[in-house]
Formats: structure tokens, sequence, C-alpha cells
């Protein structure tokens, strides 16, 4: 049991990496607040959980709103005592997300109010209780573009993934004598449905397909074995770190011919 007597706070925690983390985290012995906006799946997710002898509550939380990440971090105090583990996953890929000329101003500002700003507000107000606590485990899900940019235009996408990265390096360097780790996971191009409808056509799917050396897309079970490890006291040397989950993509990242 990797994660036993620690308290997890997972956001997307309704589908696709959130819900895979979620489950994967109870699976090793870890309390769950599971934050999300969607509550029907978000509590159907609860219950997969305690029907397997967990231990877990959900949250309706919008991560772009202070007071609700404020509410969801006091709610994992309240219930369960303490923050061991911090997961700020909640994202969004709008599919009207292109390059500088097409993307609207409004399609910016949201993409980075929840991929960005919401990772800051999971810390301003997660940090404090992992100090409580007497430390803990931040990972911010970052992607491999934020490294590399992207195949297919998303700049408002790519530009706020670049900021996770860069935030996470600021905030593991501040705390890291306080035994607050905080690492960001760097997902390449995976089958879940935030991505697939964004690749909504056989061409853009092959784009980026025809990058990635192991020639398929992760799955995000994958992704959540990976936040496990940052998750745990296996990675308790890692602070400030890119993990990158790629399938190799960054390693091949070329034009073809």
């Amino acid at each position: 049991m990797r994660l036993e007597n620690k308290v997890a706070l997972i956001t997307g925690a309704a589908s696709g990496i959130g819900k895979e983390t979620t489950l994967l985290f109870a699976s090793e012995g870890a309390k769950i607040v599971a934050a999300d906006l969607n509550d029907s799946e978000g509590q159907k997710t609860i219950s997969e959980i305690k029907s397997a002898g967990g231990d877990a509550i959900y949250v309706n939380a919008d991560v772009s709103k202070a007071v609700d990440c404020e509410n969801m971090i006091n709610s994992a105090e309240e219930q369960f005592g303490k923050l061991n583990v911090l997961f700020n996953n909640a994202g969004i890929m709008d599919s009207r997300d292109d390059n500088s000329q097409v993307t609207e101003e409004e399609v910016w500002d949201l993409t980075m109010a929840i991929n960005l700003k919401g990772v800051f507000l999971g810390c301003k107000f997660g940090i404090p209780a992992m100090q409580r606590a007497g430390g803990g485990s931040i990972i911010n899900t970052a992607s491999f573009v934020g490294l590399m940019g992207a195949a297919t235009p998303q700049v408002a996408y790519t530009a706020s993934k670049g900021g996770v990265i860069s935030l996470t390096r600021e905030l593991a360097v501040i705390h890291a004598r306080e035994n607050i780790r905080v690492n960001a996971l760097c997902p390449g191009p995976l089958r879940t449905e935030l991505l697939m409808k964004f690749l909504d056509t056989e061409a853009k799917k092959q784009r980026r397909l025809v990058h990635i050396p192991m020639g398929r897309f992760g799955e995000a079970k994958e992704m959540a074995k990976a936040a496990l490890f940052l998750a745990s006291d296996e990675s308790s040397y890692t602070t400030g770190a890119e993990f990158v989950v790629d399938g190799g993509i960054t390693s091949a990242y070329v034009t073809p011919e």
C-alpha cells in the first residue's frame, strides 16, 4: 500500500487521468477527496471507491475560482484531518483553440483560468495545508507541448501548460526545505475524451501519431501510475521535475519528410 495513511485530493476526478488516478490512489490506501464540476460522474467515482472498500468524498469545485479551491482544501482537512497529496489535474482543451490569429481572447482567457490559474489556486490553498501536515507532494498536470510545442495549433493550451511547468519549478524551489515536493507530470498524447475531441479528424490524429516512436496514444491509466510514483515516498528526492511520460515523442520531435 504505497499511499497508506495519506490523504490525496485530485481535481478533474470525474474522468480521464483524474478518475484513473483517483481509483488507483484509493487502491493504494489513500483517503480520497475527488473534486470536479461533473457531479454525477464524480459521485460514480466515489461509489466505485467505496464499493472496493476505500474511503472518499466528492467536492464540487471550479478550479478557476478561489472560493472553490479554498473549500476543497478545507473539506480535505475537515473530513480527514490533513492533506498529503494534491494532484492539480483539472484542465480543458478548447476545440476553438488554434493559432494566434484564429484563437479568440475568450478562449485564451478560459484556458488560462482553468489550466494555469487553477493550478496556482490549488497550490495557494493546498500548500498551507501541507505545511500544517509536515510536508507532502504536489503534482501538476502539464503536457509535452509545454516543452516542445504542438503539431496541431493550440496556442492557449500550449502556453497554459508551459506556465504550469514554470510555476511548478518556482514552487518546488520555494518549498523544498519544508518537505513539500512539487512536480509537473507531462503526458504525451493520450486516448482520452479531452484529446480525442480536439483531434476530431483522422488527419489530426495522424499528425500526432507520426511523431510518437511507440506508435500509439497513451492511456489515462498509464498517467495514473506515473502520478502514483510522484505521490508516493518512492519519489522522495524528486522535486521541480518535468516528469515526461510521452511514448518517446519529446525525444523524436521532428517533422517527417
